[in-house]
């Protein structure tokens, strides 16, 4: 249902978190490289643990390659340096929603051209940023949650078990 876009992820728990997140809501992982980390390492296929055989992922050599694969791309730019409330944008089907690196995040000259549909997470003035798996998260859930989180099971069930027995 949502693209979520990591430009040149440098930490490999952080792109594991985000593989899960992304396999286990259906949405397409979309990694533009150079990564900070080979993503065979452990650490990466760790933290998506036995879900990354169901992540539909794509993988691009650099930002010229996404956006020629990509033209018609609805996207929103998740940065520090925006003024429009993430929250505030409504997300529709199919819609892209990119992230820049952990230390950089993304390139200014990219913000500046798409200034429109740049995005931030509000927090404190004196704090840099959020962990990059946290803020996909969070953007991705408020996106999916506008969108009635279809297709996506809501209702959880007991087993009847606990540590100490049946419930």
């Amino acid at each position: 249902m949502f693209n979520i876009v990591l430009h040149q992820p440098e930490i490999p728990q952080n792109t594991g978190n985000i593989s899960r997140t992304c396999a286990v809501t259906g949405t397409h992982l979309h990694l533009i490289k150079p990564y900070g980390f080979e993503l065979s390492e452990r650490t990466v296929r760790r933290a998506g643990l036995d879900y990354w055989p169901k992540l539909n992922l794509s993988e691009y050599s650099g930002l010229d390659e996404f956006f020629k694969l990509n033209p018609n791309a609805n996207i929103y730019y998740f940065t520090t340096k925006a003024d429009k409330n993430y929250a505030q944008v409504q997300y529709k089907p199919g819609d892209f929603l990119m992230f820049g690196k952990e230390t950089a995040g993304l390139p200014e000259w990219l913000i500046k051209e798409n200034y429109a549909h740049s995005v931030r997470v509000p927090m404190l003035d004196w704090a840099r940023s959020l962990n990059l798996s946290n803020t996909v998260a969070l953007a991705l859930y408020e996106a999916l949650r506008q969108n009635g989180f279809d297709g996506l099971e809501e209702q959880g069930e007991l087993t009847g078990r606990s540590e100490e027995g049946l419930y």
